[in-house]
């Protein structure tokens, strides 16, 4: 992900990680004297944490190491290309273009920001912002990972590719009318980041990317701990005829999943252990998860309210879920029913 000036500041790894890391054992220690570590309910948080943890934290540090690479060592122009397409083909161009540019659903919208101040239309740029974090080849590898054991591996990633692809262009298309000036709010300051790094060389490079690889890794680590535990906790602590009650109403379980989805904050490039997870729930409604979340939660609403004008992010919430919820139901229709 990209670290532009109006996004959430990343923080510095050893403000978080010893208390963290003293916070765990401590909690380890005393669980252990008091027994409450024998217990089957916390065994059984326990295993689904760790699992999903384990499995996700490999995935995104592939996923900060290529943003880090992203943001220090490619320019705007490799990007800056498709403003010379017809404005009628840079829609899906851009779209397609997150599976060439990797970078995560935070640094989506600061380069969709630059883009559109290089002239690329407002819809192929908001389409890339919604795609990319789908597309990113990191992201489907993740969702193959995830999904493999089950034998699903191929068509929860063409799945999710698909839908992602849809909501991009369907939000590319609604939203891209309203021109640069009704779409961005001002922005005062110098350019950004990547501009700066365009300008460092050698050590000051190598430096500005491990900052970037380390301050993303640990940012997004936290949005991970956090939804495995609420992923963990839902599965050991909700009754189960609760969940299945909610789970066998298709629309009511997919708009629950992708309200999990919003709260939980997820990086697009680990969310797919947290989907799998959620056994219960049929995997039309995973897959609205999966879109979901990289196109908006919380962390996302407030970079985007900080990017783009008001009115966007809720017109965003009005396009993208009816489309992603009749585009996973119809998913689960044809291809699992």
């Amino acid at each position: 992900m990209a670290t532009p000036a109006v996004a959430l500041p990343h923080p510095r790894a050893d403000r978080y990680l010893l208390p963290a890391a003293g916070a765990f054992l401590a909690l380890l220690i005393g669980g252990r004297l008091s027994g409450l570590l024998e217990a089957a309910p916390i065994q059984t948080f326990t295993i689904i944490f760790t699992a999903i943890v384990v499995e996700a934290l490999p995935f995104m540090l592939l996923g900060a190491f290529a943003s880090a690479v992203i943001e220090v060592y490619v320019s705007d122009e490799a990007l800056g290309r498709i403003t010379r397409l017809p404005p009628a083909l840079q829609l899906p161009a851009a779209a397609l273009g997150g599976f060439a540019f990797p970078v995560c659903e935070c640094g989506s919208v600061p380069v969709a920001r630059r883009l559109i101040g290089r002239g690329m239309h407002p819809g192929a740029a908001l389409g890339f912002m919604v795609a990319s974090p789908i597309f990113n080849p990191i992201v489907l590898l993740s969702t193959w990972v995830a999904y493999s054991p089950r034998g699903l591996g191929a068509l929860m990633v063409s799945g999710r590719a698909a839908l992602g692809l849809v909501a991009a262009m369907v939000v590319g298309w609604s939203l891209g009318s309203e021109g640069t000036q009704g779409l961005l709010r001002a922005r005062p300051g110098p350019a950004g980041a990547v501009a700066a790094h365009q300008g460092r060389v050698g050590d000051d490079r190598r430096r500005a990317f491990f900052e970037h690889l380390t301050g993303d890794f640990f940012f997004m680590g936290r949005f991970l701990v956090a939804g495995a535990a609420f992923a963990a906790g839902f599965q050991t602590l909700l009754p189960h005829s609760l969940v299945s009650g909610v789970a066998r109403t298709a629309v009511i379980g997919t708009l629950a999943l992708m309200a999990i989805a919003f709260v939980s904050s997820l990086c697009s490039e680990a969310d797919a252990f947290v989907a799998v997870s959620f056994t219960q729930f049929p995997l039309g409604s995973q897959l609205a998860f999966l879109v979901f979340g990289p196109v908006l939660d919380v962390k996302l609403a407030f970079l985007y309210g900080a990017t783009f004008r008001k009115r966007l992010v809720w017109s965003l919430v009005v396009v993208a879920i009816p489309v992603i919820v009749a585009g996973s139901l119809l998913f689960e229709a044809l291809f699992v029913s």
